[in-house]
């Protein structure tokens, strides 16, 4: 669709014509969808984000300004129905986990220290490593990477798994 016809149908849209706002949500729902595809980390997530923006265009469309500002809106849209419908997702801490966390904070820090130091050096070399260049040296991932000679991933997935383990460590 031209850009003369989608400043038209969000005019008319705006105005309140039905069958404008209708024409403009078949109009763009193929670009929502890709930008849902992008955005959402669950495929499972894609179909409710799609609606959920296009609901929302219907109700706010007066809320753009002109048709040149309707694709990155969309995407806004999108991005942040994502992030919503991602966090959702994410199971709610367990009552141990806050009770182990405020456990932590309430120890001695000459004890914590200790318990931490000791979670370190308990860790495997390659972990140990690189835990050590991005937590206490304060490395970027790619300057730890060109350092050990290993890829983005591999430094992640180390860091990760070496947090894990002094997590693991340091539970009671």
């Amino acid at each position: 669709m031209g850009h003369d016809t989608t400043a038209t149908l969000i005019d008319s849209a705006r105005a309140g014509d039905d069958r404008a706002i209708l024409a403009l949500i078949v109009s763009v729902q193929g670009d929502v969808r890709r930008y849902a595809r992008r955005n959402c980390r669950s495929s499972s997530d894609v179909e409710d984000a799609v609606q959920e923006t296009l609901w929302v265009l219907s109700r706010h469309i007066a809320g753009v300004r002109h048709a040149g500002a309707l694709s990155s809106w969309l995407f806004q849209v999108v991005r942040r129905l994502c992030l919503k419908l991602a966090r959702q997702a994410m199971p709610p801490a367990t009552v141990a986990e806050l009770e182990h966390e405020a456990t932590l904070t309430r120890r001695p820090q000459d004890e914590l220290r200790l318990d931490l130091t000791r979670a370190i050096q308990s860790l495997p070399p390659h972990y140990r490593d690189v835990l050590l260049l991005r937590d206490a040296q304060e490395l970027t991932v790619d300057e730890i990477g060109a350092r050990l000679g290993l890829t983005r991933e591999s430094v992640k997935a180390r860091l990760h798994r070496a947090r894990l383990l002094v997590r693991e460590y340091l539970a009671p």
